[in-house]
């Protein structure tokens, strides 16, 4: 036979086995959710937030006749003139977004959409407007839920499982942005669990969705249509980046907003912090997680239960506890009266405690600021007592006042400031300068100082490497 035949037969048989091979996942193309689909369905169930409030002009917004020459030999008179010219009330108007969670009206929005109005005024998407009424409001969690009586089932929004979502995970915004209704965007999710410096229960979804104002208050769908959260926040000069509040916080407050008008929060009586890598070595403990115990405050259901400083609280009730913020969000959807079990670590081991948790109060469980690895050693103190604590407006005169911080010490590094009234060292009492120069002496080079300090009203805890 022919080499050329031979060639013929190998270049078929080679064919032949490409075509049964199969394609290469590298290949394979990612493909998108049907937004178009998603758009038509969800849509409905968004609505369009107007809002009036009337508010005072200012006495005076500035003179009404100015000279391009320079100063004028009537201003004082007209200074004068104007000065006690009446208020005049004008109307503040502002927009928003909301979502139908109920068939009979009940819309859920930001807490500062609504707030301080004196309208509410709600558009569907059929064209149709309503006056709207306030249910509850939250200003913690940035949340209300306000009501509107139509003549016919409207369209609610099924809500999902914030706690599910991935990160990367599509999501797509609708909203009124700009006061441009029915504004659809998309994008993925960026981060969870984001802490913003808006309030104590911070837990953000991050998104790249496009949010601008007038977003506010609307919903976040994941690609099931299933609301996962509430736009809120946007980040000034900021391009794709977009917070919302994940949707479990929202439905763990909703019952209450509805039935009450406001919300009723577990309290447990202790001020936290982060607990950083510096921490965890000087407690022994392994990994950054829990939340560390700056300061139990009298008359809790923490000190009640046997709650100590330096505690690092890593469970409640079975749920991990990876930083402060967190125990602050489970003890706050907790409900008063509950007694929830509390793993700690403490002295090196782990200990559980049962708390029965109370009402919230106005002076709540707050997170003291997180300590700072310091480098070098440098603090000079004196020691309290009543006449220094009344100048500092101290209620209990002791410990030992911080009254100078050599800058690029240890103190300052740490984030000792002048004024910090150290309690503890390393556990022991602090009361006297003598106290405080014996702490530092017992510590070896190498060593952790664990600073227990009280700065104003709030207790933190910083701890240090002594240099070897």
């Amino acid at each position: 036979m022919s080499r050329r035949f031979f060639a013929s037969v190998a270049l078929s048989l080679a064919a032949a086995i490409m075509a049964v091979l199969p394609v290469p996942n590298a290949i394979a193309k990612p493909v998108n959710p049907d937004f178009v689909e998603l758009a038509k369905r969800l849509t409905p169930s968004v609505v369009n937030i107007s809002t009036a409030k009337t508010i005072a002009s200012q006495r005076r917004l500035g003179r009404p006749f100015t000279s391009p020459f320079g100063s004028s030999p009537f201003d004082d008179f007209f200074d004068r003139f104007f000065e006690d010219a009446p208020q005049r009330q004008q109307k503040q108007k502002s927009l928003g977004s909301g979502f139908i969670i109920s068939k009979d009206g009940l819309i859920l929005t930001n807490n500062h959409v609504v707030d301080g109005a004196d309208e509410i005024k709600v558009k569907l998407n059929n064209g149709k407007e309503y006056k709207a009424e306030i249910k509850g409001r939250d200003q913690k969690l940035d949340l209300a839920l306000i009501k509107i009586t139509a003549s016919t089932d409207l369209p609610a929004a099924e809500l999902g499982e914030s706690d599910a979502i991935e990160i990367g995970e599509w999501v797509m915004a609708i909203g009124n942005p700009f006061g441009l209704s029915e504004t659809v965007t998309a994008g993925i999710v960026s981060a969870k669990g984001r802490v913003i410096g808006s309030g104590p229960y911070d837990d953000f979804i991050q998104t790249d969705a496009s949010i601008n104002p007038g977003n506010s208050g609307g919903p976040l769908f994941n690609v099931k249509g299933e609301v996962i959260g509430i736009n809120t926040a946007i980040v000034a000069g900021g391009q794709g980046i977009g917070f919302a509040i994940p949707i479990n916080l929202a439905k763990s407050i909703i019952p209450q907003l509805k039935d009450k008008g406001k919300v009723t929060r577990g309290w447990l009586g202790v001020q936290t912090q982060v607990v950083t890598p510096e921490i965890a070595k000087a407690f022994g403990m392994e990994g950054e997680k829990g939340a560390l115990v700056a300061d139990v405050i009298k008359d809790t259901p923490a000190e009640k239960a046997g709650l100590k400083n330096g505690d690092i609280i890593t469970e409640i009730d079975g749920k991990p506890v990876r930083e402060a913020n967190e125990l602050s969000r489970i003890v706050a959807a907790t409900p008063p009266g509950k007694a929830v079990k509390l793993k700690l670590f403490r002295e090196g081991k782990e200990k559980v405690v049962e708390v029965s948790l109370e009402r919230r109060k106005d002076d709540g469980d707050t997170e003291a600021p997180g300590a700072v690895s310091p480098d070098k050693l440098g603090i000079t103190v004196q020691e309290l007592n009543k006449d220094l604590a009344n100048s500092l407006r101290i209620k209990e005169a002791t410990g030992v006042v911080v009254t100078d911080v050599k800058p690029g010490g240890i103190a300052d590094e740490a984030g000792i400031m002048r004024g910090d009234i150290i309690l503890e060292i390393n556990d022991v009492k602090v009361q006297t300068v003598p106290d405080y120069e014996k702490g530092i002496k017992a510590t070896a080079k190498g060593g952790y100082l664990r600073f227990r300090l009280r700065r104003g009203d709030a207790a933190l805890i910083i701890v240090t490497k002594v240099e070897q």
